[in-house]
């Protein structure tokens, strides 16, 4: 096979495969498999820059940033639709229908779901991707052809179809992004102290709209096909006609569109997908219908800016304006410290709304959100409503600002800022924590009490016989016995399991004690540093920065820890109740992988990766996610995933369990 041969065959295995799993949502092969062959094309087309054309798959991943966006003329206007607010208006839609055809029978509707997005217009060449615009006013939009080309679900090749590829076909779709992947990226931006994006809408419009296209590439952007503008050399008789078209092309078309006759199936189906639409994994804030009859649609014709074959039929609106009367702090089972908005009654999407979670302080500050603004509220989906602006034009002058208070309301202790979140650091006493904390503490990797498990741990809390962690080792058998399905059999059982949990190890007492940043490692090594927990508990900042593998934040949350007095209550409450925590010393962890860096991949033969990390953890070696320069050893089992290719690529060396084994002398 010629270069030029092999080049063409991955790119239409490369083309074939991200449909089936853009477009289709099933993928054929496993994502290391697609991952080598993207690689070797994008090494081959390197190595041959005259073999790469603009239609590759690896031209998605950006251009060289713009100055600015040029314009472009849509050939026939993309229009906009009369909206329609309940089932009488639909009704009177058809009815109007009816009347401009002089027709009394029933007519064929085409009903969709109307995705909360940006519409585009993509045209395209005998079969070649070459432009992208946006719809602008509906006559002249903007020229955004490279940031158009990232997405990954829209063909730049048309695939053969049913039908011969037209020599210029217009098409036209909804660009959007997936809640979970918006949700994701929100996640993202807070953490590099970026503003998040309000909604999945305006964060596909914001990255359409980016001049440098690698951004856009960056982003999860989708698109569903929905319509054509001028297409050369084909005929279609209807518009369902036109979307199988579409479809047969390589264009991702949305499952949930149906055919009706008559106006009933119109109306059941959007009040169906006004109930499913929290169900939905993207937005979506209304139906569409649409004549089916091309004939019948060129006929109707058009009015002014819109079609009178079409119309937007809308869902109750998820946005209403209140009044803030209050805000109350709210903690979360991790210590998060939430601000929530106490709202004027509002009904949003069906739904009576009176509180708003205002995420944290930078988010209220920079809102500039104050108790007696009026301001824009928003419903979407299961989550929590959340206030989208203020409207200041409704100020008096007597709202007041506000500030997360210095400590928990609900115990007391200290509240400490992380980046954007503010934690109530008194987890081992916190109420809002307690139930994560002691189901941590007793876990198989904490404490490790034998059938204390989380269903036992909320009758406990439930019933006042816990309020922190030390309090498991004040349980009575009587008390246990009365619990639900806790018969005297399972009371001696636990009681004996709390009793053997009493000589933790040092190591695994850290561990446990839930410290934010320290993990079953981390905790290792500061046992071996410090040896005891009173040592723990008074060191210095920068006595645990010294330590390798200890960094500044870690260092931060230990001293945070240890320095609420509620944290040291507890751990005096634990040694009182008989805990004997364990001293430790340099000798109990080997050093045959001492300073070495690992990272697991598939499965192993005979040992389990837990168990793998404790035996590497116990002769000083450190187990982490990811592959990077710094590691040195890949142990890969089967299945092994794109890590194992990674460390190749760096010169890794690669050990199976054997020689695992074999480095520990076994």
């Amino acid at each position: 096979m010629s270069i030029e041969e092999e080049i063409e065959s991955l790119r239409r295995e490369i083309r074939r495969h991200s449909h089936s799993y853009y477009v289709l949502d099933s993928p054929t092969i496993s994502d290391a498999e697609y991952d080598r062959l993207f690689r070797r094309l994008e090494e081959l087309e390197a190595a041959y820059p005259g073999l790469f054309p603009p239609d590759s798959p690896t031209g998605r991943v950006g251009a060289p940033p713009l100055e600015t966006f040029s314009t472009y003329r849509h050939t026939i206007p993309m229009l906009s639709l009369k909206n329609a607010n309940s089932a009488e208006e639909i009704a009177e839609f058809n009815e109007r229908v009816k009347r401009f055809l002089e027709n009394d029978r029933e007519i064929e509707y085409v009903a969709e779901p109307k995705i909360d997005g940006v519409a585009v217009e993509v045209v395209y060449g005998n079969g070649f991707l070459e432009k992208g615009s946006t719809r602008g006013d509906g006559t002249v939009g903007e020229d955004v052809t490279e940031n158009i080309r990232t997405i990954r679900s829209l063909p730049t090749r048309l695939s053969d179809g049913k039908l011969p590829i037209p020599a210029r076909l217009e098409v036209r779709g909804e660009v959007f992004m997936n809640i979970a992947p918006f949700n994701e990226l929100n996640r993202l931006r807070e953490e590099a102290g970026e503003a998040p994006f309000a909604n999945p809408r305006n964060s596909a419009a914001g990255s359409l709209r980016q001049l440098d296209s690698s951004i856009t590439a960056s982003r999860p952007l989708d698109i569903f096909c929905y319509g054509v503008g001028v297409v050369e050399g084909v005929e279609f008789k209807t518009h369902m006609a036109t979307l199988e078209a579409l479809e047969g092309w390589g264009f991702k078309v949305n499952d949930m569109i149906t055919v009706s006759k008559g106006i009933e199936g119109v109306v059941a189906y959007h009040r169906d997908m006004e109930t499913r639409r929290d169900k939905i994994p993207y937005e979506i804030d209304g139906t569409v219908v649409k004549v089916n009859s091309l004939d019948l649609q060129n006929r109707l014709g058009v009015l002014t800016r819109t079609p009178r074959w079409a119309l937007a039929c809308k869902f109750k609106p998820r946005q209403e304006v209140t009044k803030i009367l209050d805000i109350e702090i709210g903690v979360g089972r991790t210590g998060a410290v939430t601000p929530v908005a106490v709202m004027e009654p509002v009904i949003i999407g069906g739904v009576r709304v009176k509180h708003a979670s205002l995420h944290n302080q930078d988010e209220v500050d920079r809102k500039d959100i104050r108790v007696g603004d009026s301001v824009l509220v928003e419903r979407a989906g299961d989550v929590i409503p959340r206030v989208i602006k203020v409207i200041t034009e409704s100020r008096s002058g007597k709202e007041k600002p506000f500030k997360l208070p210095d400590h928990c309301p609900l115990c007391g202790s200290a509240i400490v800022k992380e980046g954007a979140i503010s934690r109530c650091v008194g987890g081992l006493a916190c109420p809002a924590q307690l139930r994560e904390r002691i189901i941590h503490f007793v876990s198989k990797r904490g404490i490790d009490i034998d059938g204390l498990g989380e269903k036992i741990v909320i009758q406990f809390i439930d019933s006042g016989l816990i309020k922190d962690v030390a309090d498991i080792y004040a349980l009575k058998k009587g008390d246990i016995a009365k619990l639900d399905r806790l018969g005297e059999k399972s009371a001696d059982n636990l009681i004996r399991a709390i009793e053997k949990s009493k000589k933790p190890s040092l190591g695994r007492l850290i561990y446990a004690l839930g410290i934010r940043q320290v993990g079953e490692h981390g905790a290792k090594v500061l046992a071996k540093k410090f040896g005891s927990i009173d040592s723990l508990i008074k060191a210095s900042r920068e006595a645990l920065i010294d330590i390798d593998e200890i960094g500044p934040e870690t260092a931060d949350s230990v001293v945070t820890f240890f320095k609420e007095p509620h944290n040291l209550e507890v751990i005096r409450k634990l040694t009182d109740a008989g805990v004997e925590i364990g001293e430790e010393n340099a000798q109990t962890v080997g050093t045959k992988l001492a300073g070495k860096q690992f990272v697991l991949t598939g499965t192993l033969p005979n040992m389990s990766r837990d168990e793998a990390k404790r035996i590497i953890g116990s002769q000083g070696g450190r187990v982490t996610l990811a592959v990077s320069q710094k590691t040195d050893y890949i142990l890969a089992g089967e299945d092994a995933g794109s890590k194992l290719e990674k460390g190749r690529q760096l010169g890794v060396e690669i050990l199976d369990e054997e020689g695992l084994l074999a480095l520990l002398g076994e």
